[in-house]
């Protein structure tokens, strides 16, 4: 099963790929959105000046016409166009709901920042790419846990890289699927199993295998408001024991796999140990939304997508005026 790129990487790696062709290329990103916009803020688009292109910005509605426009003319500085302002651009452009977006426009001026974005991607770092609108100078930088997207049209700063993780307990066949699809979704993924024939033969190696036991294992690594864990073990001496630091801990999602008759058993096994009612409650068993999955592919896509609209409400109640999250910390 071959390796899946982050969205952020496959856009920079092609974009990296065409400017050592030696080939111009413009960067645009999603900068302000106004109703129901189709791709958030800091979405990206590389797009060359032969009329390749790698990303969106839209889901398909003004790719056409941005590449047009830079096929015709290539930007000498960085400039924002905005799109589905009137009643005509929206039906032009195919923006939902009457949404609408400025976007940012952005010249390569040299491969460094991006060659460095890259690298630092793939080795599972963050980084904050500063664009200064009026000199067109990026500048690149770790970026911090308080770092996220922000324009203001003079300067645009875009984070890359993952910042939300997994913990995935069991390294079988379920667990690669999980693993490689978490990976797509910009998730730093980690997997504990102290099963030595499941170590051995675990094949993802973006996905970093902890040492020791599970309970061990998430404490050493420390788990915060934007790490999530899902058992797959099928075997409660391994399930259970993350478990029961997971539940204490403040991982927005704990999810383990099983039937309803398996889930309804380790909820009175994990009543007999010191874990509140509450606690016990939080447990998203069996995990997954009601997809009709069978395979093990089919099986992690549910689990991710529990796992994804879980944190999506969290990042909507960080974001409200009205309302304060633990994990503000983690929206970008």
């Amino acid at each position: 099963m071959p390796t899946m790129s982050s969205s952020d990487l496959y856009v920079l790696e092609n974009a990296l790929d065409w400017l050592q062709e030696g080939v111009r290329v413009a960067l645009v990103t999603v900068a302000e959105t106004w109703g129901s916009a189709p791709r958030p803020v800091g979405s990206l688009l590389a797009v060359a000046e032969d009329g390749r292109f790698a990303g969106s910005v839209s889901g398909g509605c003004i790719e056409e016409h941005l590449v047009e426009r830079i096929d015709r003319e290539f930007p000498e500085k960085p400039y924002a166009a905005s799109y589905g302002v009137s009643a005509d651009e929206a039906r032009r452009f195919g923006l939902p709901c009457g949404g609408t977006m400025v976007v940012v426009v952005e010249p390569i001026r040299d491969a460094e920042t991006i060659a460095r974005s890259v690298a630092e991607i793939r080795q599972r770092r963050r980084v904050c790419r500063t664009l200064e609108m009026g000199s067109g100078v990026a500048r690149l930088a770790a970026a911090s846990a308080d770092d996220g997207f922000d324009y203001d049209g003079k300067l645009l700063r875009n984070v890359h890289g993952p910042r939300w993780r997994i913990v995935i307990v069991g390294a079988g066949h379920l667990a690669r699927y999980l693993a490689r699809m978490a990976l797509m979704l910009d998730f730093v993924v980690h997997v504990t199993d102290p099963r030595l024939e499941y170590r051995a033969q675990w094949d993802v190696p973006e996905a970093r295998l902890l040492e020791g036991m599970p309970d061990d294992a998430l404490l050493a690594l420390g788990i915060d408001p934007c790490t999530a864990i899902i058992t797959t073990a099928h075997d409660p001496k391994v399930d259970d024991m993350a478990l029961l630091e997971g539940l204490k801990s403040d991982a927005f999602y704990i999810g383990a796999l099983g039937s309803p008759r398996t889930s309804a058993k380790r909820r009175i096994r994990l009543g007999l140990f010191d874990l509140t009612p509450e606690q016990i409650d939080r447990l998203h068993a069996p995990a997954g939304i009601p997809i009709g999955s069978h395979t093990p592919a089919e099986i992690a896509l549910s689990m991710l997508a529990e796992v994804v609209a879980v944190r999506s409400e969290l990042i909507a109640v960080a974001k409200s005026p009205s309302r304060i999250s633990a994990a503000v910390g983690c929206v970008g």
